[in-house]
């Protein structure tokens, strides 16, 4: 019963720990919006999502590298896809890559579908649990 209630709710809950994810990048870009040389990052949604739907290991998933010693320690996440950069759209004088429009828009548009993956799978549980109940 257990290996059919985690297939049946797999596919969101994997959606919405990618969601998540990208949520935060998307969130950092926001945060860095006045730092300079900082570069916008982003994740392919789709290419995340089948990588963990494969079951991508921790290992293979979202690495970061150091190019400088004065770097934090990236640590992997749990989903599957690297962070790209976004492309550059207008260019600023201190090298800062982020656009607070596309930002914001990703931002609110990432959310929305967060909150819609919460409401299928709400729904999931509701159909399963009047299953179980007989009603």
């Amino acid at each position: 019963m257990i290996n059919k209630l985690d297939a049946a709710l797999s596919f969101h809950q994997n959606a919405l720990r990618v969601r998540g994810q990208r949520q935060e990048l998307i969130a950092a870009n926001i945060a860095n919006a006045d730092t300079p040389h900082y570069k916008a990052r982003d994740l392919d949604f789709n290419a995340a999502m089948k990588n963990a739907m494969a079951g991508a290991s921790n290992k293979e998933a979202f690495n970061t590298s150091k190019t400088s010693p004065n770097h934090i320690d990236g640590k992997p996440s749990s989903i599957g896809g690297d962070a790209l950069f976004r492309p550059v759209i207008q260019g600023s004088v201190d090298g800062n890559t982020v656009d607070m429009d596309v930002e914001r828009n990703q931002f609110a548009d990432n959310a929305i579908r967060y909150e819609a993956s919460i409401i299928m799978i709400n729904g999931q549980l509701k159909k399963m649990l009047s299953a179980i109940q007989g009603q």
